[in-house]
């Protein structure tokens, strides 16, 4: 019996032609990650289960992927961010303080296959981390980096969904529901995803009286305009006794709104809705996650947030962060179904050099050669078939560009480009500087 050649199941592949547009993607993320001063790092795939669950424990333990190796308990890293923890505590000698990293790499998540969802995806992620203290500006940082991204990358309208756990945190302590914080806000995580009774049947499961579901209702029904968000949260907090981490929040929502604005981040791709928490255990402050406003369904293709405590288990340092992390294989996967990415060329190539005989290789591998040193991506057609079949490769693979090489051009020392698109031909000096 021959082996099933299939990929596993949410685990992606690509064809030559769909890989080089997810290179292109990748090639803005990173653009745009150097453009705000984030500096790269990698870390192992295989981390230490210990180390991944320090903090991050509930669903994450059960969605890990963990083995035996020995007398090691190992397990696939389900994000950057711990990691990048760890590797903070490790090398905090040797690192500067704000430390901005960037890292991309494929993270391993034992979900339910589904749409948008996967079990190996590359993630893009930026972090910065604080010695003692990190101001907030750097949340709304974060946050343009991504809004920067998915503007260049033009494939239509998204929202960047934010707001502030300990808004979520001071409301339910001032309930006196502090037990049960953590149930809690899974359920307002969940809201969107369950009916409006099974969510009243859960908060009163909690211990919810009927004048905090009230409360509760209320709030999750906060929606605007920044401003509008803000103004009700402030009368809402005059209702609530012991309400400092309360303003708190609303104090630091309201600084990453303005510093957005003063970074150029437009209104009409943000807004401040009550119903993001993250379902990551090691959040504390500001949270966000971007929706495609066409293809809701696949959930967030980017999102982030405030850990001031998370590299804490791993150094005795205070080392408070906030990072942003991009979906990458969901995002990709979703733009291909959108048909706002679509496959072209089968290779990197600029042009593809077709030597008529084994004549004429040594000149065509002397122009590549040439044309290389210039930047230009080069392939030379090594094998030996007919010309017509020569032109015929070159069009199934996408090249807009074919430079024959036969017997007449080199002893004229005349080459022609040929565009495989309007059939027009020039020379190969007016090409190169014309490209």
């Amino acid at each position: 019996m021959k082996p099933n050649t299939k990929p596993l199941p949410g685990m992606m592949e690509l064809l030559p032609q769909e890989q080089i547009e997810f290179d292109r993607v990748l090639g803005v993320i990173k653009k745009h990650h150097a453009n705000y001063g984030f500096s790269p790092i990698d870390t192992p795939i295989i981390e230490r289960t210990e180390t991944l669950l320090a903090k991050a424990g509930g669903e994450t333990e059960k969605q890990i992927y963990r083995f035996k190796k020995g007398d090691h308990d190992l397990s696939l890293r389900f994000d950057l961010t711990v990691p990048t923890a760890r590797f903070v505590a490790d090398n905090f000698g040797e690192l500067t303080f704000p430390f901005k990293r960037s890292q991309i790499g494929k993270v391993y998540r034992g979900e339910r296959s589904q749409r948008g969802r996967f079990r190996e995806f590359y993630q893009c992620d930026i972090d910065v981390i604080g010695r003692d203290t990190l101001s907030v500006n750097y949340d709304a940082e974060v946050i343009a980096v991504i809004y920067e991204i998915f503007r260049e990358l033009n494939f239509g309208k998204f929202t960047l969904r934010i707001n502030n756990r300990n808004i979520i945190s001071g409301l339910i302590s001032s309930l006196g529901l502090n037990n049960k914080s953590s149930d809690i806000m899974a359920l307002i995580d969940r809201a969107e995803k369950i009916s409006s009774d099974e969510f009243h049947s859960q908060l009163t499961a909690f211990g919810f009286s009927k004048d905090n579901n009230q409360i509760i209702n209320q709030f999750i029904d906060i929606s605007g305009e920044s401003r509008e968000v803000l103004d009700r949260l402030r009368q809402l907090s005059g209702f609530l006794p012991n309400n400092e981490r309360f303003n708190q929040g609303i104090d630091e929502l309201t600084q990453v709104s303005e510093i957005l604005l003063a970074m150029g981040v437009s209104e009409d791709y943000f807004k401040l809705d009550m119903l993001i928490v993250r379902g990551l255990d090691y959040y504390t402050g500001t949270v966000f996650e971007t929706n495609l406003n066409d293809s809701k369904e696949i959930g967030s293709v980017a999102s982030g947030g405030r850990y001031d405590s998370l590299v804490s288990y791993y150094s005795k340092e205070k080392l408070p962060g906030v990072g942003a992390s991009i979906g990458l294989t969901r995002l990709f996967g979703c733009l291909r179904e959108l048909e706002l990415i679509k496959a072209g060329k089968k290779t990197p190539a600029e042009i593809l050099i077709l030597p008529f005989s084994n004549n004429e290789l040594n000149k065509s591998l002397e122009i590549a050669t040439d044309l290389r040193t210039k930047n230009i991506k080069v392939e030379v057609l090594l094998e030996d078939m007919s010309v017509k079949k020569a032109f015929k490769l070159a069009d199934k693979r996408g090249v807009e560009f074919v430079l024959p090489v036969g017997e007449n051009e080199v002893s004229s020392n005349n080459f022609m480009v040929k565009n495989m698109i309007s059939g027009a031909t020039t020379d190969l000096g007016s090409w190169v500087k014309n490209l």
